[in-house]
């Protein structure tokens, strides 16, 4: 009777135990069936910053699928542009993203909101950063070695006859209005442009700028002037930027080298522009792991221009170049990602 009732007792105790398993089984595969999604709601609904340029654009719609399909966030594009985006992520709290920030455009309030915490760098979005310059093209330089600077290629006008008067060489500054058509300007001034033999071009607009390069790369001639990186044209045409074959001068580059009426501009190292992804302090703190991505994702500029060339000659849109380059490149942004996280990107394209 005593080994009966301990029997008894133990099927007793079984028993309970295994109503307790069976009456807690829903709450705990509840829990199993709502951790995605609470991991998901600790990113939330995510805006991400589609500036008025093609990089921008391609950058968001790339974070845009990422943060969507690989980390769960309920991912939107809003339209903006430098200022004004940055402004509102400082005052508002939205939107949530700018992938994409020349720290040279930005505006001044933007570095007080930085240093008081409201906003934060998380990456460098491209990781050459925004490079500018004075360019030729690889033709040129494969044919003459001996350019291997600003000061050498004055010493060739020949080499970049002005379609307009052949027996003079063309620079081409760039169309009036852009900072970099001043420091282009001022260079010409500075290398003693007219005495070289050179005249001062004035393109006219972008696309005029654009076509100036563009009629003399498909002719095999030579060109020579400002533009900058990444652009889907130099990610279609080889060229080359030219160190000045000076130590950059910061003073100087403030004093005249950027400044449009001075007159005795030197030589000087145009400097490269630090291009960052800022995100609000509100995101950093809910988005974890999404954070996290923003933090590492580095795009190399090659891989930018290429991509931007793609998208030009396909007219495609921001979102069709994201497609393409996530499919194309999953050696490149794989390493942004967690395995699971590449994984579930990869099942969505």
């Amino acid at each position: 009777m005593k080994i009966t009732k301990n029997v008894s007792a133990q099927m007793d105790i079984k028993g309970l135990v295994m109503k307790r398993l069976v009456a807690s089984m829903p709450l705990l595969l509840g829990l199993a069936a709502i951790t995605p999604a609470a991991h998901a709601a600790d990113c939330g609904a995510v805006t991400i910053a589609s500036m008025n340029w093609a990089s921008a654009e391609l950058l968001a719609e790339v974070d845009k699928f990422i943060l969507q399909n690989g980390y769960g966030c309920d991912a939107s594009i809003v339209l903006g542009d430098t200022v004004p985006t940055l402004t509102s992520m400082a005052e508002k709290g939205k939107p949530d993203v700018a992938p994409e920030s020349w720290t040279s455009l930005r505006p001044p309030i933007t570095q007080k909101n930085i240093a008081e915490g409201k906003l934060l760098i998380a990456s460098k979005s491209f990781a050459d950063g925004g490079v500018q310059g004075i360019y030729i093209p690889k033709f040129i330089v494969d044919q003459h070695p001996d350019i291997k600077t600003i000061a050498d290629a004055f010493k060739h006008p020949e080499l970049f006859p002005d379609p307009e008067d052949p027996s003079k060489g063309a620079w081409s500054a760039g169309q009036q209005g852009w900072g970099g058509t001043i420091i282009a300007s001022q260079y010409y001034k500075a290398y003693k442009g007219k005495e070289a033999g050179f005249n001062l071009v004035d393109t006219g607009s972008a696309a005029g700028h654009d076509g100036s390069l563009i009629h003399a790369y498909e002719r095999k001639k030579g060109w020579i002037g400002y533009y900058w990186d990444p652009t889907s044209l130099l990610g279609k045409y080889q060229m080359v930027r030219l160190p000045s074959g000076v130590p950059y001068d910061d003073a100087e580059w403030n004093r005249c080298n950027k400044v449009e009426k001075c007159p005795d501009p030197k030589p000087n190292e145009w400097p490269a522009d630090e291009v960052n992804t800022i995100v609000t302090k509100s995101f950093s703190d809910r988005a974890g792991s999404a954070y996290k991505y923003l933090t590492v994702r580095s795009w190399p500029n090659a891989d930018v221009s290429q991509m931007l060339a793609w998208m030009a000659d396909n007219q495609a849109t921001g979102a069709d170049g994201a497609k393409q380059f996530l499919k194309k490149h999953p050696d490149v942004w794989a390493k942004w990602v967690e395995p699971e996280a590449a994984e579930k990107i990869k099942s969505a394209l």
